[in-house]
């Protein structure tokens, strides 16, 4: 005759082993949940960093295509702002003529962004392609004549900014 388990150790058993299946189940969602965590909070990071890049490409080529002789200190001022290395360098070094020339020629731009694109980008540069236009008034122009720039801008992250390290007008 077989010998009996007695019915307390039969239910512990199954006690147990729901307990533990509870135990590895908590366990597996708890991982899940994590992981899903992680990749949302990675894709809204890299979201905000392709917005930060696109909005500073944008402020840039914005500033680089709006100048006004009456007030050009404070626009080249501010295409100083949100440039860096040797394109700052350039528009430094460039300000001064710049500055008699656009007085001299009473010249006028009022740029505005049309579109902006990402052509590459991680955690610390990106390359950006920009379609403007701009209406420009001079002595020899003065009802004005619109020009459209297309630009590629290289942006390096410093300090906590996107800043604008190269400025090439393309196509």
């Amino acid at each position: 005759m077989a010998a009996r388990r007695p019915h307390g150790m039969s239910e512990r058993f199954r006690r147990r082993a729901l307990s533990a299946g509870l135990v590895a189940a908590t366990v597996l969602t708890t991982a899940v949940a994590l992981w899903l965590g992680l990749r949302l909070y990675d894709q809204r990071a890299d979201e905000q960093r392709r917005q930060d890049i696109l909005a500073a490409a944008r402020q840039s080529a914005l500033n680089f295509t709006s100048l006004d002789y009456r007030h050009y200190d404070r626009d080249s001022a501010n295409v100083l702002k949100g440039a860096t290395g040797d394109f700052k360098k350039e528009f430094a070094a460039q300000t001064a003529e710049l500055t008699r020339l656009v007085a001299r020629n009473k010249s006028v731009s009022e740029g505005q962004v049309l579109d902006a694109g990402i052509v590459r980008s991680d955690d610390r540069s990106a390359r950006v392609l920009v379609v403007a236009d701009s209406k420009v008034t001079n002595t020899a122009v003065p009802r004005g004549e619109a020009r459209t720039y297309r630009l590629q801008l290289d942006l390096v992250h410093r300090g906590g900014r996107w800043l604008t390290s190269d400025v090439e007008f393309v196509g």
